[in-house]
């Protein structure tokens, strides 16, 4: 947890220096199972090295740092969990987003320097992940999870006929709400293999085999087809260089009926909120130096969508993901 120096305790570097030295520890905490053993309550450090089969001086050294940092408690009788380390570290959940975002930072960054000299992704994001089955397995379970939170409110506003295509939403939550809450309603999902075996699991546990369908590939290079009513792409342009987001948005035009609509799920480039701003910033730079693309403005997407021949999109700021807005344009 954030440490607060005064302003006058030293250069503004050492505080980012303890506060990256205590998210790597967080990692190292992570990854040992800390939290998880000491789940059921304090334990002396013997006891704890014992249960992760770690080295007890190593395990006390790591102990204190985390103390140091607010996440665990120390004394005579060992170590305890802090309140809010209990709520989000302890037994899975918000874990895995930290166990995720840990190993980006601290391996795929390594290349960060490349990126920003040459313009150009210094490693390709997608194939990274797929060398990292674990990485990988959490990274899909984020997008899966974020889709459970935000669908019932997505699906309040995306506008619904009878056809829709999901571009990129290999989790297929979104398909399922909606064919859900519109029974006439029949649906296709594109994206890579080994994220649609995530959908294929939930359409079927859901019973919608009949009304979803599946297209593996890439939607760069697939047909499209053509006629639906609406088209989504959700967290899709943002990891896509300004170049590829135009001509893709030109063939979702085409795979458009007229009056059809394509929503657009984004992170805000400039939130209120310092906290979402700030993750938008440091997302920004992860995806131009894993994919060339960036958190783009609403005003670039609009002038993508114009160009591709859809109206100025209508933009939806989500409650459910501060930080985040859909954005509805139609194709005339």
């Amino acid at each position: 947890m954030p440490l607060h120096p005064g302003p006058d305790d030293g250069p503004p570097s050492f505080h980012d220096l303890l506060a990256t030295a205590a998210y790597r520890a967080v990692a190292a905490g992570l990854r040992l199972g800390v939290f998880d053993a000491l789940a059921d309550g304090r334990r002396p450090v013997a006891s704890l090295a014992n249960a992760l089969g770690t080295d007890p001086r190593g395990t006390g050294l790591l102990a204190e740092a985390l103390v140091s940092f607010g996440y665990l408690t120390g004394g005579p009788d060992g170590y305890a969990n802090t309140e809010q380390t209990t709520k989000w570290l302890a037994g899975g959940g918000y874990a895995e987003v930290d166990k995720f975002w840990s190993v980006v930072l601290f391996e795929s960054w390594e290349g960060l320097e490349e990126s920003v000299r040459t313009g150009k992704p210094a490693i390709d994001f997608y194939a990274w992940l797929a060398d990292r089955p674990d990485v990988l397995r959490r990274f899909q379970g984020m997008l899966s999870g974020h889709a459970d939170t935000i669908a019932p409110e997505v699906a309040s506003i995306v506008p619904v006929g009878s056809t829709l295509l999901d571009v990129g939403g290999g989790h297929a939550k979104h398909a399922i709400r909606l064919c859900t809450a519109h029974p006439a309603l029949k649906a296709t999902v594109i994206d890579l293999p080994d994220a649609l075996a995530v959908g294929a699991a939930a359409v079927t546990d859901a019973g919608l085999s009949h009304r979803i369908n599946l297209l593996p590939g890439d939607y760069d290079t697939l047909d499209l087809g053509e006629s639906y009513d609406t088209i989504l792409l959700f967290n899709v342009v943002h990891g896509r260089p300004a170049a590829a987001n135009e001509t893709l948005l030109k063939r979702v035009a085409s795979a458009l009926r007229p009056g059809g609509a394509v929503v657009l799920l984004e992170h805000d480039e400039h939130s209120p909120d310092r906290a979402s701003d700030a993750f938008a910033r440091v997302f920004s730079l992860n995806l131009f130096h894993g994919q060339g693309g960036q958190v783009y403005g609403a005003d670039t997407i609009t002038t993508w969508l114009t160009k591709a021949g859809f109206t100025a999109p209508t933009t939806h700021p989500l409650t459910t993901s501060p930080g985040q807005s859909l954005l509805t344009a139609h194709k005339p």
